[in-house]
């Protein structure tokens, strides 16, 4: 959702007024209230800019997701699917299936203890399966 300044001011104005309020009804002088009230603004303005900036990002981080659309990879055949780059895709279809599914499970998240009962291997297995197909790929790309 966009900055509103106008909302943002309206509910500032409300809550210095309210402080302004208790602060003479302590006794504090008009000029200590009036530094409060300009150092206050001053923050204000900063965080002004800094939410207008985000607001601005955050709508162009969003417009750029809708334009791109990404396919969910969901098999080990859509992440082959997926694959642009030519030698990393010759490198991949050399590997087993097995460890093709690691890498998808860990491309959505799971950890390697969550993978061993899926893949019916030890987590010291699915580490050294990664492992070989890191040094593999370094090899290759």
């Amino acid at each position: 959702m966009a900055y509103n300044h106008g909302r943002e001011d309206r509910k500032w104005r409300i809550w210095k007024e309210t402080e302004e309020k208790i602060l003479r009804e302590c006794g504090v002088d008009e000029a200590t209230i009036e530094q409060i009230r300009t150092d206050d603004r001053a923050d204000f303005n900063s965080n002004r800019r800094f939410y207008r900036w985000a607001s601005d990002f955050g709508e162009y981080l969003e417009g750029m997701a809708d334009r791109e659309k990404q396919a969910e990879v969901r098999s080990v055949s859509d992440l082959l699917d997926e694959i642009e780059s030519e030698n990393l895709y010759l490198a991949l279809i050399t590997v087993d299936r097995r460890a093709l599914q690691i890498v998808l499970l860990k491309m959505q998240g799971y950890s390697t203890k969550e993978i061993a009962p899926l893949v019916h291997l030890t987590a010291g297995a699915i580490y050294a399966r990664l492992n070989h197909l890191r040094k593999k790929l370094r090899k290759i790309l």
